[in-house]
């Protein structure tokens, strides 16, 4: 029996639904997702496993046209290298965003690799605005094959999985057939206290913080983590901490309880605030973050 593999790597704008569509297509959740822009920082696997495939999805950060940091302009690196490794691109657009980022579009079409344009968020658009999107798309790159979608309401994701599946080559599979992700824990530690952040914080607050597990001990049915949320300026620190300590406590115990659904243990958990005002443009510092291309 011949086996098929590739990478199937996400890219498009932020806010555009990638981190939906990545875990309705693996089936898991892999990448946070919020209503906030550039909720996604790391480029993250996913795998799928058949007894005769093995998909590599890869979620991306939202290209970010006029990046403010050194992070910005090492997110924008994760989305060029996904423009050049992949077996198979899908470029993810917003039907209710009219926005184009032109650079990329000059990108795929000049790309000898297969590209899908899957136009997402089709429940907020009439059968006229669809077939309109879905015209556009197929004028401004012919070469590609165009779906409309919508990733919140599990719409066409099915068969778009199986086109995905039509255009894999025959190869070895690049991962262990058990594994689900190239992530580690710790690291989904962080994207689930990032991701509490996210969702409890407004303005500059989630944009500014960077999250970090410095210790992570498993002992039976419980793991003890120690965590740090660094922040730029001690303004933030304050809000992030809250009135007698009451925010950051309702930020600990939603991440706790998410945590434990995902690991299926016990979790203690210590939450930490700590001021680095320039991590954002320190190259050491977002090293030790991740951030590499």
């Amino acid at each position: 029996m011949n086996h098929k593999a590739g990478y199937i790597n996400i890219i498009g704008r932020p806010n555009v639904g990638k981190s939906t569509l990545m875990n309705q297509l693996v089936g898991e959740k892999i990448s946070i997702i919020t209503s906030k822009a550039q909720t996604t920082r790391h480029r993250i696997l996913g795998i799928v496993n058949g007894d005769d495939f093995q998909m590599v999805f890869s979620d991306t950060p939202g290209i970010i046209k006029d990046p403010a940091y050194k992070m910005h302009e090492i997110m924008n690196q994760f989305v060029n290298v996904a423009l050049i490794d992949a077996d198979l691109i899908l470029f993810v657009v917003d039907i209710t965003d009219k926005k184009i980022e032109e650079n990329t579009v000059e990108k795929l079409k000049a790309t000898d690799i297969p590209v899908f344009v899957l136009i997402n968020k089709i429940d907020l658009a009439d059968q006229k605005g669809v077939e309109e999107a879905v015209g556009y798309w197929e004028k401004t790159l012919p070469n590609a094959t165009v779906f409309p979608i919508s990733a919140q309401h599990n719409a066409n994701i099915q068969y778009v999985f199986q086109q995905v599946l039509t255009m894999l080559p025959e190869c070895p599979p690049y991962f262990p057939k058990d594994e689900l992700t190239d992530k580690s824990m710790r690291f989904f530690v962080t994207e689930i206290i990032r991701e509490k952040i996210l969702l409890n914080y407004q303005q500059e607050i989630p944009y500014s913080v960077q999250v970090e597990v410095e210790s992570y001990e498993e002992t039976g049915k419980h793991i003890h983590i120690r965590s740090v949320i660094y922040v730029a300026r001690e303004s933030q620190k304050a809000i992030i901490i809250g009135k007698g300590g009451a925010a950051i406590k309702r930020l600990g115990m939603q991440a706790r309880a998410d945590i434990e659904e995902f690991t299926g243990k016990k979790i203690f958990l210590e939450l930490f605030v700590k001021v680095d005002k320039d991590w954002r443009d320190n190259e050491a510092e977002l090293k030790r973050f991740g951030y590499e291309a």
